[in-house]
């Protein structure tokens, strides 16, 4: 994955903290702003913006596990941001 790509998990991963999102929500009706963001914001069809958002609550999940840095341990998570 490229470092921009990088940078929209962590922009996705901001707004999810600002709104104090739970790390393991699965209502979809809540997700959809995230995912319409990303779809208006980089320009992503339907699912490409709904992984960007999956991947963006992993990237919290893993940063928030201790002794972990997430974007050297993905690769164990099968994340997609390097």
């Amino acid at each position: 994955m490229s470092y921009s790509y990088n940078l929209q998990i962590e922009k996705i991963a901001s707004l999810i903290t600002q709104d104090k999102i739970s790390l393991d929500e699965q209502d979809l009706v809540k997700l959809q702003k995230y995912v319409d963001f990303a779809k208006k914001k980089y320009k992503l069809k339907d699912e490409a913006a709904m992984q960007l958002v999956n991947e963006a609550f992993l990237y919290l999940k893993l940063k928030s596990a201790e002794n972990i840095d997430p974007l050297q341990e993905a690769d164990k998570f099968g994340a997609g941001f390097s």
